[in-house]
């Protein structure tokens, strides 16, 4: 019999997923951080949901092609057993079986959805309104490109229990205040479901809201000809789609554009959507004026169908990423699909993956967010590694991050290592240093080196 030998494994990764080395994970928990910090100023508290929910939970909220791009899990264990009992070893190609025999869970899409089961099954533990942050991985199954991967991290901050207008001006200082914090020029755009219905009522498409607010959200990639000749395939006439241009292209500032578009849009459901828009941009400039760029733009759609209100979206300003860096709005009734109608909700996500393309693309990272090391001891021999050992686990118990090279190599070698790391400081440990008791401490950043007593060495590290 011949021997079979294990064939070595091509290490590789799923198309769309990534590792992260320790300089990534350093700067994503930089803005990670950032957000929290600003999210946890306006009130929000922190919550974690699972990666995995039912099918039943993610399905059919957010337009087909959300349902498309939904991972399902294959179902595992026992019941993967009965079910190949039950077809058989060779199911490619077959149909004929229900899709719940195969897969009864999936992998987030978002945290939206996820967040409203949440709220509805805990709901006489939490005090309304509830505000809460989410910074976890959701998953589709995209085409991965540049800027747009099949896992990557939302950051989420999401009101629930309150109809009031405030809580949009405020999400929009939120993104204000973190751009701002992480050195982005970002536009903030704002538009209102209902003024996207209004349209669609004017033009006597209400029926085909949804399939509208699908083409309008592909803009950005097919410009205004293209949804233009998308719409024209689902029916709209030259009339429908003149009204159309008619409110994309209202002009002056955002005040003057809202009150022109309430004029366009009288007697429909835009009305009541300039109007929050009027209440939102006055709320605003209560809470005070926004370092970034806030536009109005009665083009932005959402393509997700449980938005029906004020709806955000953040863009870059520099840089060569220009997809978004952010999105959210207002639903009102998305607890409604999980047994807790009339429950308001409104809320945004940042796309950190996005973030921390256009930030490395920028530079824009600080040297402290590189390594969190500020001293490295390089010892000459192994009698100075035992007697710097002490000094390395006081600093640490006094909460000074610091390591010991751990072999007495050559100085270059162990200086090289703390470049190689962004560590500014060096403690460098020989015969003399055990001799005289002082230690010379070298500053990696500047060259200068001096001789410290152990007791002084927190002091000047510090």
């Amino acid at each position: 019999m011949a021997e079979v030998r294990n064939q070595p494994v091509k290490p590789a990764l799923p198309s769309g997923v990534r590792d992260f080395g320790p300089q990534e994970v350093a700067r994503r928990r930089y803005v990670f951080d950032t957000l929290r910090r600003v999210f946890e100023r306006y009130g929000y508290q922190p919550l974690e949901t699972p990666v995995m929910e039912l099918l039943s939970t993610l399905e059919g909220k957010y337009g087909e092609e959300g349902d498309r791009l939904l991972f399902r899990i294959l179902n595992s264990g026992d019941a993967f057993a009965v079910w190949k009992e039950k077809y058989g070893d060779h199911l490619i190609g077959q149909f004929g079986f229900p899709l719940r025999d195969i897969a009864e869970k999936g992998l987030r899409y978002d945290l939206t959805v996820p967040f409203a089961r949440y709220v509805v099954m805990n709901r006489h533990r939490l005090a309304f309104p509830f505000r809460r942050y989410q910074i976890q991985p959701v998953f589709r199954a995209d085409r991965p490109q540049k800027g747009r991967y099949r896992e990557f991290y939302q950051c989420d901050a999401d009101v629930i229990g309150s109809n009031s207008l405030l809580l949009e001006a405020e999400l929009i200082k939120i993104y204000d205040d973190a751009f701002s914090e992480l050195g982005l020029n970002v536009t903030i755009r704002i538009n209102s479901r209902k003024v996207l219905l209004g349209l669609a009522q004017c033009c006597g498409a209400e029926q085909q809201f949804y399939a509208m607010t699908v083409v309008l959200d592909k803009l950005d990639r097919i410009g205004l000809d293209g949804v233009e000749q998308e719409l024209g395939r689902l029916g709209w006439n030259a009339e429908q789609r003149q009204m159309l241009r008619a409110l994309f292209h209202v002009e002056g500032s955002n005040e003057e554009r809202v009150q022109k578009a309430g004029a366009l849009l009288t007697q429909t459901a835009g009305e009541e959507g300039c109007r929050e828009l009027q209440q939102t941009l006055h709320w605003l400039n209560v809470l005070g004026a926004p370092h970034q760029a806030v536009e109005v733009d009665f083009s932005l759609a959402r393509g997700l169908n449980y938005y029906t209100g004020i709806i955000y979206e953040v863009v870059s300003r520099d840089g060569t990423l220009k997809s978004s860096l952010g999105g959210g709005g207002r639903y009102d009734d998305l607890t409604g699909v999980f047994g807790l109608p009339g429950i308001s909700g409104v809320g945004i996500s940042f796309g950190a993956d996005r973030i921390y393309d256009v930030m490395a693309e920028l530079n824009l990272f600080p040297a402290t967010s590189e390594s969190h090391t500020r001293l490295l001891f390089c010892c000459m021999d192994q009698a100075s590694m035992y007697w710097a050992a002490p000094l390395l686990s006081d600093l640490r118990r006094r909460g000074l991050p610091a390591e010991m090279y751990p072999e007495p190599e050559k100085l270059q070698k162990q200086l090289r290592y703390a470049h190689s790391r962004g560590i500014p400081y060096a403690a460098l440990v020989g015969e003399q240093e055990r001799y005289t008791n002082r230690l010379t401490v070298k500053d990696l950043r500047s060259g200068q080196q001096q001789s410290v007593a152990p007791h002084e060495l927190y002091e000047k590290i510090i």
